[in-house]
């Protein structure tokens, strides 16, 4: 590394250190309570519903009795975690274990910022793009297993069991990082990772179903749940209130929910619309030809993208995972995302402006409410449609390299995990 390249290093990381303290400290302070900001208090899930979760898991049972219960059964290490800290609440526990997590996704960002041929973009998107979505961030369990994800993603460029296995501990923790295998380059680096993930699942679904009982009810509290209020579906509702729609606004099984003629109607689509999203990336992987050192980042990005805007909800955690995976995206340079993770980013910030500073415009469809879930549910749909695009001229379209035909080599992956 040359003493120019070395200055510039060390100068971007000291200053998404100095901005990541600042906005960190302010997060902390609010979820304190310390500093009181504008909306609703978000801390409630952590004070009262997670802390409540931690006694039942503590006694060796999941609470399947508890609708509001829809995680997998992984999602008892991140309850039970704040345990770890005794000295501690239970709540204040929790919010320094998603600081630290933080934290590590900030130190993993800067490490693979600095290898060569990479962009500090990535650690940017992070490191503004946690603070605009708000206090949200620290309470709730979403950022560990975003962690989880960043470091399986970084991992995987280097040895494909140990991502696999990431990915699957993600998975098992909260669901979606079971995504992150989609862009695993075919063959070899697909066998491996993708073994190692079924293998660590299999593994650790049977060593949680051996010691705790209960750990697949929330299959059904998943499959019962409706449209969300904050949902691209929920717009349907919004609209239709002011038309005379004679439905309602209730908290059901988490989440604010609509109940009354045609959700169910508007639930079902939503489901379509994932098994349609489910089969573009099937398509997509069948049909792509080059793999380029970005292009497993880059398509987990683009399925995480799919499945949330097509989702009966759009909680504000979601957009945790996509900040994740999109500074993931834009470490590599000469990257496809650039625009689609920009987007994401303004979302976020719309995203905390409609939950929970203005949440109850949202609730009472209010034109200001209406308005705050239209962009950002437009800017979603908008970075999905882009990302999906470019993710399929990178990869479908691209002429591979010397026009052989043949997939083009993606440096790591093959190379060092014989």
């Amino acid at each position: 590394m040359s003493g120019r390249t070395g200055r510039a290093t060390w100068t971007r990381t000291a200053g998404a250190c100095v901005v990541w303290a600042a906005t960190r400290v302010l997060l902390l302070l609010s979820v304190l309570k310390v500093i009181v900001p504008p909306g609703l208090d978000v801390t409630g899930d952590v004070s009262v519903t997670y802390r409540n979760w931690a006694h039942v898991l503590a006694g060796g049972v999941f609470p399947e009795h508890d609708v509001t219960w829809q995680y997998p059964p992984g999602a008892a290490l991140a309850i039970l975690a704040p345990k770890l800290l005794p000295f501690l609440p239970y709540a204040t526990a929790f919010f320094v274990l998603a600081l630290v997590c933080d934290a590590l996704v900030t130190t993993l960002l800067l490490h693979g910022a600095a290898r060569p041929g990479r962009s500090g973009a990535g650690v940017w998107v992070w490191v503004v793009g946690v603070p605009l979505l708000g206090p949200t961030v620290y309470a709730r369990y979403d950022v560990m297993v975003t962690a989880l994800a960043v470091a399986a993603l970084l991992l995987g460029t280097r040895r494909a069991r140990g991502f696999g296995a990431l990915a699957a501990l993600g998975a098992v923790v909260k669901g979606w990082p079971v995504l992150l295998l989609v862009g695993t380059p075919r063959g070899r680096e697909t066998r491996r990772s993708w073994t190692s993930a079924a293998v660590t699942a299999l593994v650790l679904l049977a060593g949680f179903g051996l010691l705790m009982p209960g750990g697949l009810s929330f299959l059904t509290a998943q499959r019962d749940r409706g449209t969300e209020v904050e949902s691209l579906g929920a717009l349907v509702f919004h609209f239709a209130r002011r038309f005379g729609w004679e439905g309602r606004v209730e908290f059901h099984y988490g989440s604010m929910e609509f109940l009354g003629t045609g959700v169910p109607l508007v639930s079902a689509l939503a489901q379509v619309l994932s098994v349609l999203a489910l089969g573009w990336l099937v398509l997509w992987r069948l049909r792509a030809r080059v793999w380029g050192e970005a292009t497993f980042a880059d398509a987990a990005f683009t399925a995480l993208l799919l499945f949330t805007t097509t989702s009966r909800v759009i909680s504000p955690q979601y957009m945790v995972w996509l900040l994740g995976l999109g500074a993931v995206c834009l470490l590599y340079r000469g990257g496809r995302m650039t625009v689609p993770v920009v987007l994401t980013v303004v979302a976020s910030f719309v995203t905390w402006l409609e939950f929970p500073v203005y949440f109850g415009d949202v609730v009472s469809s209010t034109p200001f409410g209406t308005g705050l879930l239209v962009l950002r549910n437009g800017l979603l749909v908008t970075a999905t449609v882009l990302a999906c695009r470019a993710l399929w001229r990178e990869t479908v379209r691209a002429v591979p390299r010397g026009g052989s035909g043949k997939r083009e080599p993606v440096p790591g992956w093959a190379t060092t995990d014989a």
